[in-house]
């Protein structure tokens, strides 16, 4: 192969490498947006348009960057971006890891953690013009592009070109294809493997955080790359720091074969050597980072995670350890040790440590609450509905099998619906989880469906005494359907004449929109009647009971007193507590939507 024919094919090579990183940046900011802020749709718009805004005020001013040293200033650019887009989501997870004092608009924080978005796409927009017009000065006949491109490039343009011929009056475009489309057409292939490999690679095998630093280890390896095949310099690396030297400056040199050399380069350029030399140092770096991607990942991810968690408390006042971590094709699962360190007694749980579990951002378990939660989930409903094996009880969530454990005690038939099949099938031998489920996988009036709730409903003809939705927190756009007037319609079909549904909730003076969206959510599904109450338990064994999480039911009519003649053991010892819990008319508020499907409310997220 001719000098000129490798010169291109390793600079079609390049606009591949850079495309696709260009395009998977995008894709990993938005996640990570999602990941800190919540709503994925609203967070992948707002990259997606910032980008290619970016991107377009980017190609827009490379026609001011010097023509002369087109080579030098596609290496400064990448390694710009090799530096700048790890750089961007260490300051954005530092955004979400630091405590910001409430006097700093939240509109600023918000503009600073897109400020990554910007800076990478405004990099990115310089190099499909610098990559063009160096192709140009490469291949100004044509002749110099593989063969094998041309052939393929021109059998590709005869398929397209006699289908748009069905529509429309074409004319075959003869002869050398212009730099633009060749380019522009490498950098749309390097653009769907970018997303398709991050989609089905990267995301799911590595995870956000290394992979950022794989893309910006490409970034670099293209740059190295690039100069070393196009360059010129002496006693490299440590020489003058000068590649692709103008032609004559290397004539005046009297080095015949470096000016012949230089004619076929890219241009007259100049990179430093503190330039080459970060530039190797970052590569380097990356590499190492890139081959222990587990400790990095796990190491970067419990800094982060134990940031957060101990921002949710008074300065000082709580010390969280991760202790592990591991994600399902669903969902992050974090295991943590939450340490009191205030002054004065614990309010939170009786002792010092205690073990705890979350799913994603939302806190599932806590050793001092795990008992409460699903008393308040199981056995006050239970007080509306017949215990025995003709009641029939359908589970969707709980994946941790301990809202079975408790309705194994009233001897009801389950059904039980959760997505997660590799969480629940851990849950049943992790010795965290056994303490509170008592292998209740084993129940033998209980079948198991890994499945979507949402879909199951759709698609089963059973009806049930009581449905308990033991689902995570209202925190992205991917749990809208389980929130969604869809959703509960669809458990309303399902329920029995008499039969009703129960859900924890959020307070609604911690988070009113959220509560004014859910409450017309379930109205419009047909829900006319809830009941509100709020499970307690003395968390810090200091002889007073506190609030532990409220629930809700909700009804299509009128149904009986929890303090009825079939109140559950549990409600008889609290009687105080519920014999004032009374049913009421599901409340309508005006000018707040409800959630659908095909019209979501993101009031009805909440920012955890």
């Amino acid at each position: 192969m001719s000098h000129e024919r490798t010169d291109t094919a390793t600079l079609l090579t390049l606009t591949f490498v850079v495309s696709f990183c260009s395009f998977a940046y995008e894709f990993v900011y938005s996640e990570l947006l999602t990941v800190m802020y919540g709503g994925t749709v609203t967070q992948y718009v707002i990259t997606v348009g910032l980008y290619f805004f970016s991107l377009g005020i980017g190609a827009a001013l490379s026609d001011d960057l010097d023509g002369a040293t087109l080579g030098g200033n596609f290496f400064r650019t990448e390694v710009l971006l090799a530096a700048a887009a790890p750089a961007g989501f260490l300051l954005i997870v530092g955004l979400n890891s630091v405590r910001i004092p409430q006097a700093v608009p939240a509109e600023l924080v918000w503009t600073v953690a897109r400020l990554p978005v910007v800076a990478v796409g405004f990099l990115s927009g310089f190099e499909l013009p610098l990559l063009t017009r160096m192709f140009d000065d490469l291949d100004d006949d044509g002749s110099a592009t593989p063969s094998w491109l041309r052939t393929a490039g021109d059998r590709i343009h005869d398929s397209v070109v006699a289908a748009v011929g069905t529509l429309w009056t074409v004319k075959r475009t003869e002869g050398r294809r212009s730099g633009l489309s060749v380019i522009l057409a490498m950098d749309y292939v390097g653009g769907l493997a970018g997303a398709v490999v991050y989609a089905r690679v990267l995301y799911p095998g590595l995870g956000l955080i290394p992979t950022i630093f794989v893309l910006a280890l490409l970034n670099g390896v293209a740059a190295l790359v690039f100069v070393a095949h196009f360059g010129e310099w002496s006693w490299w690396p440590l020489g003058g720091g000068e590649y692709a030297d103008s032609p004559d400056s290397v004539a005046t040199a009297g080095n015949a074969a470096a000016s012949a050399r230089a004619d076929r380069s890219l241009s007259a350029a100049r990179v430093s050597k503190t330039l080459l030399v970060v530039c190797l140092l970052l590569t380097a770096t990356y590499a190492g980072v890139v081959a222990k991607h587990d400790v990095a990942d796990e190491r970067l991810s419990q800094l982060y995670l134990e940031q957060q968690i101990e921002n949710e408390y008074s300065p000082g006042a709580m010390r969280a350890t991760v202790t592990s971590q591991e994600t399902t094709a669903y969902q992050h699962v974090i295991r943590y040790d939450r340490t009191w360190t205030g002054t004065g007694p614990n309010p939170y749980f009786d002792g010092r440590t205690e073990q705890c579990l979350r799913l994603g951002a939302a806190v599932q378990l806590c050793e001092s609450w795990a008992d409460s939660y699903h008393q308040g989930l199981v056995d006050v409903p239970m007080s509306l509905v017949d215990p025995g094996p003709e009641t029939k009880v359908l589970v969707v969530g709980g994946g941790d099998w301990i809202a079975i454990d408790h309705l194994r005690e009233y001897g009801v038939t389950v059904d039980h619906v959760d997505l997660d099949g590799e969480f629940m099938r851990d849950a049943k031998t992790d010795p965290f989880f056994r303490r509170w489920h008592d292998d209740a996988y084993e129940y033998d009036r209980l079948n198991t469906t890994v499945a979507d709730g949402y879909h199951y409903l759709q698609e089963t003809n059973e009806t049930y005494d009581l449905v308990l939705l033991d689902i995570p927190g209202a925190t992205d756009d991917d749990l809208l359907t389980l929130y969604s007037t869809e959703f509960y319609r669809s458990v309303r079909t399902h329920l029995s004449e008499d039969g009703v549904a129960v859900t924890w909730g959020y307070s609604p003076d911690a988070y009113p929109e959220h509560h004014k969206a859910f409450v017309n959510t379930v109205g419009a599904a047909g829900f006319t009647r809830e009941l509100s109450y709020w499970v307690r338990e003395d968390l810090d064994d200091d002889g007073e009971t506190e609030r532990v999480e409220q629930f809700y039911v909700l009804a299509a009519g009128e149904r009986p007193r929890l303090t009825g003649d079939g109140a559950t053991r549990y409600v008889r010892a609290r009687e105080e507590h519920y014999d004032s819990v009374e049913w009421h008319a599901v409340p309508h508020y005006r000018g707040v939507r409800e959630n659908s499907i095909f019209h979501p409310n993101y009031d009805i997220l909440v920012d955890t």
